[in-house]
């Protein structure tokens, strides 16, 4: 998602706010996830979690408003920052002497 979403910044107004829609939809699939009653994440890390949909929510529609491609840049270093942490997480739960698995292709391809 970071790449699509670094990319529209060079598209038409139409398709940045493609971009910028599906990006907030899958923010609000976190979320949902997030608030569910079952959710097994950290209260401190689910807190944070939410608190940076929060803003993202916030800044999505600014953005959607007015459309000024430079503002997608806080999008895009979220995304890869949090896809990076999801990628060292999953390093450190790796075996000893054995290479993580790789990240599913549908978390790479939307973070």
């Amino acid at each position: 998602m970071a790449r699509e979403l670094h990319q529209s910044k060079e598209a038409s107004l139409d398709a940045r706010r493609a971009a910028l829609r599906k990006n907030w939809r899958l923010w609000t699939i976190f979320q949902a996830g997030l608030l569910d009653p079952d959710c097994t994440v950290p209260a401190e890390t689910r807190s944070n979690l939410l608190g940076l949909a929060n803003f993202i929510d916030r800044h999505t529609a600014a953005l959607l408003a007015d459309g000024d491609p430079i503002k997608i840049d806080v999008l895009v270093k979220i995304n890869r920052q949090i896809s990076e942490g999801l990628l060292d997480g999953q390093r450190a739960t790796a075996q000893p002497g054995q290479a993580p698995a790789a990240p599913p292709a549908a978390l790479a391809e939307n973070i």
